[in-house]
């Protein structure tokens, strides 16, 4: 990490001396003055309840996906599971103001098909409005929309060497012509990786202990496509279409070595060793209707739409145990299909007599989910179908919601927005081993308030208030016993509750640059991830767990521009302090009642560099994760340098970047369970180098996707 901070502190050097020369050089080219940019967004704005990272023609998109920008966006963490944090909250991630279907290392995939040149900027909505279907912060993810006439688009290909190779090739069309556009972007993933991997199981009962080292091997394959057309019928009325296509083709390669110990005498050895292929598809079609009259403020938009994936696979797992004379195995085969049906309303309009804005809508979801898996056992080396584990999962349910949102300003200084959002849902569960079935239904309401204050126009203060609940995904209730590729095994739990939870905010603003937020949350009840002994076994699963949670924390964010905006410095740092003690008494848990989580990254841009059309990033973050009863042993550390260099005449990008490569960066934590603890440390092969080219043409210009004057500005945006 030291050598980190040392290549930070030589580059911002690099940056004076670039400055330095520049000024002697600037009379001798009127060319190089023309692409110096004096007045520009600047890299991270902060409003009432979102934080805005405009990334368009930033030098960050360098040989990066959408998913690597993501990373590197302020207040944005992602833990070892890949699941994507906003301040330690969870989040829900909307592309172009539409929720996305994916979550955790499914969004993951998805989101690095996206290339970063295609955004616009990424939104971090830490107080979403009633309007948002969630239960906690918001990313939005606004893509760049054409806004010249005729077709323009670009090619590039990406080549990485890490442990192994991986390439990565891309293409955009844009179309526009008089009322009609058409966006398509196709691309193609060729990626092997690597992934290393240690856990300690230790049960209390009679101190027996497994160690266990795992290697795994991915090999991806994943095109994807994704169209958008629209039509505008005149000023003030759109219709379109969006269709999305997104496939993996994935094989993976395991091997586990595990050792049993009973009081630390080794008792045995093994190791399994795993084959497993896997398809995963998913179509999304959305047709759209949107009026919007400029002149009035007023929006109505409706969605129809449809999503579908399907992920048949197959996984055979060999287990080989020393003092054991034939091998044993298991092979699982799954055909799981998901649909999502779904019609969206939302209204907003000014209401001109009292001065204020009103918005309200609602959304109607259906879920229809079928999860079969087969369960075969090796014996005598043939593989025998065992009708006791096979098993068919159902998951159907109905969402329906409908809110409003109420936003004025008084005096002129005090801005305001009072939410309520209703929600009910119905759910059926069913497996039909056993015939076990079943239903439930509940309404939840969920208010919500925001108030800004601006003592003048270099201090301001906001204070919100929210309540969310957070339900299990569906295949969180998956019984479905799976053997995982270490030899211990997973499943899902049928009597899963939701989590309800609630927050309040205290954000300061000072000269518009630095911005300090206080904020406390609890909850009085959650389901972590627990382990079990059943008939030898150990298997972990998610679990209801009641005891007051409380977390307090503190948040700073600041955003310099400096040499006629040439070099943008952010900076963000995070600490949470979580209280368990409670928790932790009510559960049985022996660990530590107070954690505290540090999370910390800087972003340091240098746009036209030498005056040479050359573009500098530099990112480094700092990671603690404690969760749940799950804690932490290591800090992670992530860094990353690029440099793009433009060539104007032949509109042509060449790019490298460097991933963590002073550090390669792993998890490990330990999860404390009644029954005992579980270790678990990770290495990822997340270092290396890549080199990306890009091919532009045509008109490069591009606009924002439309929003409403108090949709830009404060907490009424969709």
């Amino acid at each position: 990490m030291k050598k980190t901070f040392v290549s930070a502190v030589f580059f911002l050097g690099t940056f004076t001396f670039a400055q330095e020369k520049e000024s002697d050089t600037a009379e001798k080219s009127k060319d190089i003055e023309e692409v110096v940019l004096v007045a520009r967004k600047p890299t991270v704005e902060t409003k009432v309840d979102r934080t805005v990272f405009n990334v368009a023609n930033s030098s960050i998109l360098a040989g990066n996906n959408t998913w690597d920008v993501l990373r590197m966006t302020p207040l944005v963490s992602i833990d070892n599971n890949d699941a994507v944090k906003a301040e330690g909250e969870n989040v829900t991630v909307y592309i172009n103001d539409r929720k996305s279907v994916f979550t955790g290392k499914e969004l993951k995939e998805y989101l690095k098909t996206i290339p970063a040149e295609n955004l616009m900027k990424i939104e971090v909505i830490t107080n979403p409005s009633a309007r948002y279907e969630t239960s906690g912060a918001v990313i939005n993810i606004v893509l760049k929309k054409p806004d010249n006439e005729g077709i323009k688009g670009s090619a590039s290909f990406t080549n990485r060497q890490g442990y192994k190779n991986s390439q990565y090739t891309n293409l955009n069309l844009n179309y526009h012509k008089n009322k009609f556009t058409q966006t398509f972007s196709g691309s193609y993933d060729d990626g092997t990786y690597i992934n290393r991997s240690s856990n300690e199981n230790l049960l209390y009962a009679d101190n027996s202990l497994t160690k266990i080292n795992t290697e795994t091997t991915y090999l991806n394959k994943t095109p994807s496509v994704s169209t958008t057309s629209e039509f505008e019928l005149n000023d003030k009325n759109n219709i379109g279409a969006i269709f999305e296509f997104y496939q993996s083709n994935s094989d993976s390669f395991s091997d586990a070595f595990g050792e049993n110990y009973l009081d630390d005498v080794l008792l045995n050895s093994y190791t399994q060793n795993l084959t497993s292929d896997g398809f995963f598809r998913n179509l999304g079609g959305n047709l759209f209707y949107k009026f919007y009259d400029k002149q009035k403020n007023k929006i109505l938009d409706i969605n129809l739409g449809l999503n579908y994936d399907s992920s048949p696979g197959n996984a055979d797992y060999i287990m080989n145990i020393d003092n054991s004379a034939n091998p044993s195995g298991a092979r699982i085969t799954n055909r799981d299909e998901n649909r999502e049906y779904y019609l969206k309303v939302d209204y907003s309009q000014p209401l001109e007599k009292i001065e204020g804005q009103l918005e309200f809508g609602g959304k109607a979801d259906f879920r229809n989910n079928v999860m079969p898996n087969d369960y075969f056992n090796l014996v005598d080396n043939q593989w025998i179908n065992d009708l006791d584990r096979s098993n068919n999962f159902h998951y159907s349910d109905n969402l329906n919601s409908l809110y409003i949102n109420f936003s004025k300003t008084f005096f002129k200084k005090l801005e305001s927005r009072i939410g309520l959002r209703y929600e009910h849902i119905s759910y059926k569960i069913k497996q039909d081993v056993g015939n076990i079935e079943k239903t439930d239904s509940y309404g939840t309401l969920l208010p919500d308030l925001l108030l800004k204050y601006s003592f003048s126009d270099n201090y301001d203060l906001t204070g919100s208030y929210k309540h969310n609940i957070w339900r299990p995904w569906f295949s969180e209730f998956n019984p479905f016993l799976m053997t995982e590729d270490n030899g211990t095994y997973s499943r899902g739990n049928m009597d899963l509750q939701p989590n309800p939870s609630d927050r309040l905010n205290l954000k300061f603003g000072i000269h518009k640059k630095y911005f300090v937020s206080l904020s406390y949350w609890f909850t009085n009840h959650d389901y972590w991830n627990s382990y079990y002994v059943e008939n030898g076994k150990t298997i972990s699963m998610p679990t209801n767990f009641d005891g007051r949670v409380e977390s307090y924390s503190l948040n700073f964010n600041t955003n310099q521009t400096f040499l006629k905006n040439k070099l943008s410095v952010n900076l963000n740092f995070w600490i949470n302090y979580t209280d368990n003690s409670d928790f932790n008494r009510k559960n049985n848990l022996d660990v530590k009642n107070y954690l505290t989580n540090v999370n910390a990254n800087t972003n340091i841009s240098y746009t036209n560099l030498f005056n040479k059309n050359i573009n500098f990033n530099a990112w480094v973050g700092i990671y603690t994760q404690n969760h749940g009863n799950t804690q932490a042993n290591k800090t992670q550390v992530f860094h990353t340098i690029s440099a793009t260099k433009i060539f104007p005449v032949l509109q042509m990008e060449a790019s490298v970047r460097l991933d963590n490569i002073f550090l390669k960066p792993g998890f490990d934590g330990t999860t404390f369970t009644p029954i005992g603890t579980f270790r678990s440390s990770q290495t990822w092969d997340w270092y290396g180098i890549s080199l990306t080219l890009v091919k532009r043409f045509g008109n490069q210009n591009v606009k924002e996707n439309t929003k409403t004057n108090v949709e830009k500005e404060s907490g009424g945006g969709k």
